[in-house]
């Protein structure tokens, strides 16, 4: 959904959560820079640029240097201080048991999780090539809203 200044004119967004068609939440208000720039910092970490280089698989690489670190949170509480909703990306290791060669591998995941205003959650887990599709799609459903379309690929 779009922000709008005095004078009705779009410059930022609040991400409408709905679960399966039913509103779910309102959370991040004006949080569009930020999703863009998320957006741009996984797609350099899968490049191998920065800190992600440490890790061989482009699918655990992430954008910062923290190996369990948050690369979002927001949430929404209302002027009476009850929640309106809440979205949040966190970033765990998790070691993974390699059978043929007997050793543990050690995986990076993004634990993408919502929670609606009357405290019922949902969670992915991805990969940082499913975080950068999931986050690219969001910035390009912000960019149409701010053109007053569905979205920015239309």
């Amino acid at each position: 959904m779009a922000c709008t200044d005095s004078v009705g004119a779009p410059y930022e967004i609040t991400l409408e959560l709905h679960r399966d068609g039913t509103p779910y939440g309102s959370v991040g208000e004006r949080c569009g820079h930020l999703l863009a720039r998320l957006a741009r910092g996984v797609d350099e970490a899968r490049q191998g640029r920065g800190a992600a280089t440490r890790w061989a698989d482009p699918d655990d690489r992430f954008p910062g240097e923290e190996p369990d670190s948050e690369l979002f949170s927001f949430r929404y509480l209302t002027r009476a201080g009850r929640g309106g909703g809440e979205l949040r990306c966190q970033l765990r290791t998790i070691p993974v048991w390699q059978p043929g060669p007997g050793e543990w591998r050690l995986t990076r995941r993004a634990y993408v999780e919502a929670w609606g205003a009357t405290g019922v959650g949902m969670r992915a887990v991805l990969t940082s090539a499913e975080l950068s599709v999931f986050v690219r799609q969001l910035v390009n459903e912000a960019e149409g809203c701010l053109k007053g379309g569905e979205s920015a690929e239309e």
